[in-house]
């Protein structure tokens, strides 16, 4: 009996053992094979415009052991929030001024991720920005007059055009995220009292904390939500119309005693984003981020790239690794050069801004007519170039539609950037979507085809790249 009992533990104890070995042994859920099953493509030099393309032509033999891209699931980085585009006055006047089918057909291309390219984020301007028709705010007064009550702030204007677009554009997207930008406070609130520079009064911190607050809710009251807000469009360019010039001094005094105070009184949980300008003077946010009243109150740092490298974005992610970074604009000059555009916005934006740790990658701006207009008078921007160009019911696509196509499709909110191996000339940035596919994007910089590898998971595919030409892999986990 006693050796009958020994045998049957040890029995147990092997099956225990075997079961644990097994276990230990399975394929890591991570080591899964994976496929492409997309290849969009735009190759300018044979006028493809991000079409679905066979990933393996072109391939003429065994890529160079050096040219493989590593994908790694495993190591992942930042959530992001979108790609899209700034939704300027203008943009929403000429879409909205289109035939009611062209109008819908044009925001199912622009605004679904099924029908059309899937733009997932916007940013607006707080009041008008330098590609309105005319210069406003939504408290605008007499000269020598003022409001400090704000009983005469309105947003009767933007129902005209932007409310009722962006209605339409809920309708198609409801989890879009909206950021809202001021390029000036009232005129009244400013040191020179005009719409084109000065800095705000410091007597007028608590009535402009006020006057973020009550744009907010306006817009909640119609089913708008402002996901976030920028405190000032590019605080240190006070030459555009309309502008305003804010230290870094001031913009930490304005958050910790006035603005972040008032979203929390009004129980408002939209977003403070700092700075909203060129990379070249990350020394604004880190001054802003260093204060320690204003920094509870802020969510992240918004970068333009007009100066500076994209790189130097990190240094901020590096100081302060617990707040968010959003890239949130950048111009193509008309007429646009779809060859270079796609080579440097692809580079340093959807590639280089993301690897930075950035969460939204913006365009500036949606639309404009075949004149680039509308745009404000003295200061306005007379060569930025939308990402479409609308005339009448007609619609030309530009190269930011391109740019940022490639992401906007398939990398949709929720997504999050995990690591790739960077090779000098296929530059390029991978995600992981919430249905478990991988999404790799590449840009060919060299002067020839390339052949090269992708790796992930236990999958080794073969693939080919066009010169000059960006591509975005979709690539599928077996369903074995």
């Amino acid at each position: 009996m006693k050796k009958y009992n020994a045998n049957k533990k040890e029995f147990y104890t092997l099956i225990i053992l075997g079961l644990l070995f097994i276990g230990f042994t399975s394929p890591d859920p991570v080591k899964r094979k994976y496929s492409i099953s997309q290849r969009w493509l735009t190759y300018p030099s044979e006028s493809i415009l991000f079409q679905p393309t066979a990933y393996e032509s072109g391939i003429k033999s065994k890529p160079d052991k050096t040219l493989n891209i590593d994908i790694n699931e495993q190591k992942v980085y930042q959530e992001m929030d979108g790609f899209g585009f700034t939704l300027t006055g203008g943009s929403a006047r000429l879409i909205n001024q289109m035939s009611t089918t062209n109008k819908k057909e044009l925001l199912y291309e622009l605004f679904s991720a099924t029908e059309g390219i899937g733009i997932s984020y916007l940013r607006l301007s707080i009041g008008a920005s330098d590609l309105s028709d005319s210069v406003f705010t939504y408290n605008d007064m007499p000269p020598g007059k003022t409001d400090p009550q704000l009983k005469q702030f309105n947003m009767d204007m933007e129902r005209v055009h932007l409310i009722p677009v962006l209605k339409e554009i809920l309708a198609i997207n409801p989890e879009i995220k909206i950021m809202g930008s001021p390029w000036s406070a009232p005129a009244w609130m400013k040191t020179n009292e005009s719409a084109i520079g000065g800095s705000l009064r410091q007597e007028y911190f608590e009535a402009y904390s006020t006057y973020f607050v009550r744009y907010i809710e306006e817009m909640q009251k119609n089913n708008i939500h402002i996901d976030a807000i920028t405190v000032q469009n590019e605080p240190l360019h006070p030459g555009n119309n309309p502008s305003m010039y804010m230290t870094a001094e001031q913009q930490a005094m304005f958050i910790k005693n006035n603005l972040g105070p008032a979203l929390k009184k009004a129980n408002l949980n939209t977003k403070i984003i700092i700075y909203d300008h060129n990379a070249d003077r990350i020394d604004y946010p880190l001054e802003v981020l260093s204060d320690s009243e204003a920094y509870p109150y802020i969510d992240g740092t918004a970068f333009h790239l007009y100066g500076g490298n994209i790189e130097d974005i990190s240094k901020v992610h590096t100081a302060f690794p617990d707040k968010n970074l959003y890239f949130t604009e950048q111009w193509i000059g008309a007429p646009g050069n779809l060859e270079e555009d796609l080579k440097w916005h692809t580079e340093n934006l959807i590639i280089g801004a993301t690897r930075n740790w950035c969460k939204t990658v913006l365009e500036w701006n949606l639309a404009a007519d075949k004149y680039q207009q509308p745009h404000t008078d003295q200061g306005g921007c007379t060569r930025c170039l939308g990402a479409i160009t609308i005339d009448g019911d007609s619609v030309l696509r530009n190269p930011a539609y391109y740019i940022v196509a490639h992401a906007s499709k398939f990398v949709q909110p929720g997504s999050v950037r995990i690591a790739t191996k960077m090779l000098k000339e296929l530059p390029n940035v991978a995600f992981k979507t919430h249905t478990g596919s991988l999404v790799l994007i590449v840009l060919n910089k060299s002067n020839k085809a390339t052949d090269f590898n992708i790796t992930a998971g236990n999958s080794t595919i073969s693939a080919s790249l066009e010169a000059g030409a960006v591509a975005s892999y979709i690539l599928t986990p077996d369903s074995k």
